[in-house]
């Protein structure tokens, strides 16, 4: 059974014509949206979450494309456009029952969550963007050997195809180097909650990737 945060409900919520977000919900009070990044889902805000439900209503989707939310073909540039995801953001928080809520989000959840405080700046109180630069901003600072370490951004933002097979041979090599590399403290990674994440990835590599090549195409 895959892990869970205790005292949360896991909750499908409609946001578009054919996506439905997987997300957790818990606590009362004002409410705050949680948003995951790469190569995580929601799961990567449990403790942040337990801590927040003793005063807020906090909800913790997995974006679309990643996690256990719906993972639509990518038939045009906007289907992974952190528009389109930020638009989510706020369909989500309205079918809950909240028209301003608090935003925080992580790596590519703060992509959308950038984009969240731009395009709907009515229905965002407060903004909290974690370890990540703005898209242009990225862009302009991978140079030199600082581009090697992001790699993963220029394989991903090839046409379609190529990055998907290359991905798809050894999908959980791939998603485990950056869970690793990244894991400053390998006590803050468990076992189980590792192997939810690869396990999840496994079965999103081509919605991962379309995330990835937006951030190189239509959100530029």
């Amino acid at each position: 059974m895959a892990p869970t945060i205790p005292g949360f409900d896991l909750r499908r919520i409609r946001v578009d014509e054919d996506v439905e977000l997987n997300v957790a919900v818990g606590g009362s009070g004002a409410p705050v949206v949680l948003l995951h990044g790469f190569p995580q889902t929601h799961l990567m805000w449990r403790h942040v979450a337990a801590d927040l439900a003793a005063d807020h209503t906090v909800i913790c989707p997995d974006l679309r494309g990643y996690g256990g939310s719906d993972k639509p073909r990518e038939d045009g540039p906007d289907t992974y456009a952190k528009r389109t995801m930020a638009r989510d953001t706020v369909r989500l928080a309205r079918a809950l029952g909240h028209e301003r809520f608090a935003l925080a989000g992580h790596d590519r959840g703060a992509l959308v969550a950038f984009r969240a405080g731009l395009d709907h700046p009515d229905a965002v109180t407060h903004l909290a963007c974690l370890d990540v630069l703005p898209t242009l901003d990225m862009w302009e600072a991978l140079r030199g050997t600082t581009a090697a370490v992001g790699f993963h951004l220029y394989l991903m933002a090839q046409p379609p195809g190529l990055p998907e097979t290359l991905i798809g041979a050894s999908p959980d090599a791939f998603f485990a180097h950056f869970l690793d590399l990244w894991a400053n403290d390998p006590a803050a990674l468990p076992a189980h909650v590792r192997a939810a994440y690869l396990a999840a990835c496994r079965e999103a590599v081509p919605s991962i990737v379309a995330d990835y090549r937006a951030s190189a195409g239509i959100d530029v």
